[in-house]
């Protein structure tokens, strides 16, 4: 039988998916499938998912290598959410935590419950571990976080301090002074994964753009956008 005709994919698109140990049973993560990531995991036997933030397939430990091994795949009564026991190669969460839940709400605020467990930069590349690092912040009332200060301050600050960076960037350059260029591009990068964290862009639909441009003439795919 073929288990994905089982789904009405004209209702519904994208199917909420939950990863679980298969041998404790600890829930690791809700992800999301469409027909393909389903096939893929089917076949494969290594868990794949649709990324909402990335709007694309992804292996799960494509960068990271930490792969989700499928042993058994549940369809619920509504034919509309699967349940995946997996063998967890390494840590579920991309923070480097064991599993996504690690957030308690309690009193109205919200608390880690768990540490990382992995270095991330090297399994995620800085820019990637940089971007859900601001997503976090993005979330929480830290009076100590400079992140947290700009999404509370709102779009408006967040886009006058790429401006700035933008024209300190500049001025460095014009300037040739090498230190102060790296420290003012650092910034201007930084600035910018807080916007688009602010508009929820993943950073690798950046890389996507850039991976379609190549090879591109810059006049040709100008001309194209008109």
């Amino acid at each position: 039988m073929d288990i994905t005709k089982q789904i009405n994919w004209d209702k519904i698109t994208l199917i909420p998916t939950i990863a679980q140990d298969s041998k404790t049973n600890e829930v690791l993560m809700l992800a999301y499938m469409n027909e393909e990531a389903l096939k893929l995991t089917l076949q494969t036997n290594i868990a794949h998912y649709y990324s909402r933030s990335k709007q694309r397939i992804w292996k799960k430990g494509e960068t990271s290598k930490h792969t989700q091994e499928v042993k058994q795949i549940f369809l619920d009564c509504d034919n509309d959410t699967l349940l995946l026991k997996v063998k967890q190669n390494g840590v579920a969460c991309h923070t480097g935590r064991p599993n996504c839940f690690f957030q308690e709400i309690s009193n109205n605020n919200i608390k880690n419950i768990s540490e990382v467990v992995t270095n991330t930069d090297d399994v995620y590349g800085i820019v990637d571990t940089v971007y859900h690092i601001i997503q976090e912040r993005k979330n929480s009332n830290n009076s100590n976080s400079y992140v947290s200060s700009l999404f509370q301050k709102g779009e408006n600050t967040i886009l006058k301090k790429i401006v700035e960076e933008a024209g300190e960037l500049c001025f460095a350059i014009k300037d040739n002074d090498e230190k102060e260029i790296i420290l003012e591009a650092t910034d201007l990068l930084f600035h910018s994964l807080v916007a688009l964290g602010y508009k929820n862009i993943s950073p690798d639909r950046i890389k996507q753009e850039l991976k379609r441009r190549f090879g591109v003439s810059g006049i040709e795919e100008k001309n194209s956008r008109k």
